[in-house]
């Protein structure tokens, strides 16, 4: 019998305290890609240093997504974390993954990893993670995730670098000096030096040339438009990131300047709705310099291209602005734009011959799977824990111990021994 109305009805929020009217003033739900707003936005790790302006304003920031995954770090504090040793970088590759036989399920990982990118699995009561899908990997064939961006936005390249030197550049004083520090560890593929001590150290030639077409060394050390991501956390991490550019043309265009002149857009980079200091602090540990220089070539690659597809002269004054040489900007457009599959996944492959027999493996990533990461099912925790011991990790005489993993707090059944003899007058 409600009349019309222009708004859906929904219940009126109510104090569970008093039970009286109460406002809304934040939401998980609908504040989520705000950061949940300016009630909890302050609080914002990554905002403690930005002025209280930047938070004010910071509903109104252009939103972008973070796609994140396993970090496959040189100094993975996952691998140092584990009481069981069951988590190893492989040294043919530098994948980490988490060895299933010796997983006991201590969870030490999980709060371990800053990333938060290591999972426990409920219904085999082991870790997992991402696995960078390294059976399709050794066989040449890109992961999952890779392959199946709509928007073609992942690369993976061979980077080859200084194993003797990661432990000083995650030791850095100064957090600033991280970035340039992990930039410091890896090896120019093309150096002859390069090449004659890997040589020596068995690393095959096809790995060396895979280092050298490598689309992930171009954006990190040739173009440096490449970040790590939390550099801050020292497990010198290696999955980088291009960070964003804002609408920033479209903006300029409304204000009567013409968005594409590279004078404009370098201006309006320090202006940017995404603070420059705030991606300073996702990607570089504060450090603003690396974040302009990147966002810079992105806008002068831009400009410079544009003036190339409308069949005008570009500007003389960008390529030296930005520190590239004209072929070096229609190249980094190739690879950002238009890259072919074979020039976004440079892989090498030690048993390309076998690529046809993991064809079923390109329909999921590998924690795609029954019972995946988290999943909490009670039936299933108790057809798999109840009086068990899973990881075969007591010994004999207590392998009927029970996991509280299965308990629901209703039954007293295996809680504690029957078979033990209690004298009579002894306290039970």
């Amino acid at each position: 019998a409600a009349p019309a109305m222009d708004t859906t009805p929904v219940a009126r929020p109510k104090s569970l305290i008093t039970g009286a009217d109460t406002t809304i003033t934040w939401g998980a739900n609908w504040d989520d890609d705000l950061g949940s707003g300016p009630e909890q936005v302050g609080k914002d790790p990554l905002l403690a240093r930005l002025s209280d302006q930047v938070k004010l304003e910071f509903e109104q920031t252009f939103m972008f997504y973070l796609p994140r995954i396993c970090e496959h770090c040189l100094n993975p504090s996952c691998a140092a974390s584990c009481p069981s040793g069951a988590i190893y970088k492989r040294a043919e590759d530098g994948i980490v993954l988490v060895d299933q036989d010796k997983c006991r399920g201590w969870r030490q990982c999980v709060t371990g990893c800053p990333y938060k990118k290591i999972y426990f699995n409920h219904k085999t009561g082991k870790a997992e993670k991402c696995t960078f899908c390294y059976p399709r990997v050794e066989v040449g064939i890109p992961t999952v995730c890779s392959e199946t961006c709509v928007g073609r936005l992942r690369y993976i390249g061979v980077m080859l670098y200084d194993a003797d030197k990661v432990g000083a550049a995650a030791a850095v004083t100064d957090p600033e000096d991280l970035y340039p520090a992990q930039l410091g560890v890896f090896l120019n593929p093309h150096d002859p030096r390069v090449i004659t001590e890997a040589e020596h150290a068995g690393i095959s030639p096809e790995w060396i040339q895979a280092a050298q077409d490598s689309p992930v060394y171009k954006l990190i050390a040739d173009y440096q438009i490449a970040l790590p991501l939390h550099p801050e956390y020292r497990t010198m991490p290696m999955v980088w990131y291009i960070p964003p550019l804002s609408p920033v043309v479209d903006v300029l265009t409304q204000t009567g300047h013409d968005g594409e002149n590279p004078h404009n857009l370098f201006g309006a980079i320090d202006t940017l709705r995404i603070p420059l200091q705030y991606l300073a602090e996702l990607f570089t540990a504060g450090q603003i310099g690396p974040v302009r220089a990147a966002l810079q070539r992105l806008a002068g690659m831009r400009a410079f291209m544009r003036s190339i597809n409308l069949g005008e002269e570009p500007d003389p004054a960008i390529a030296p602005s930005i520190r590239l040489q004209p072929e070096e900007i229609e190249t980094l457009y190739r690879l950002l734009a238009i890259a072919k599959y074979e020039h976004r996944y440079v892989i090498p492959s030690g048993a390309g011959s076998q690529a046809h027999q993991l064809d079923a493996l390109a329909t999921g990533c590998s924690l795609d799977t029954d019972g995946g990461p988290g999943m909490t099912a009670l039936d299933t925790m108790v057809e798999k824990f109840h009086l068990t011991d899973t990881n075969n990790a007591a010994p004999q005489e207590k392998s009927k111990r029970i996991n509280l993993l299965d308990w629901d707090g209703s039954s007293t059944s295996g809680l504690m021994p029957t078979d033990v003899h209690v004298p009579d007058g002894a306290a039970r």
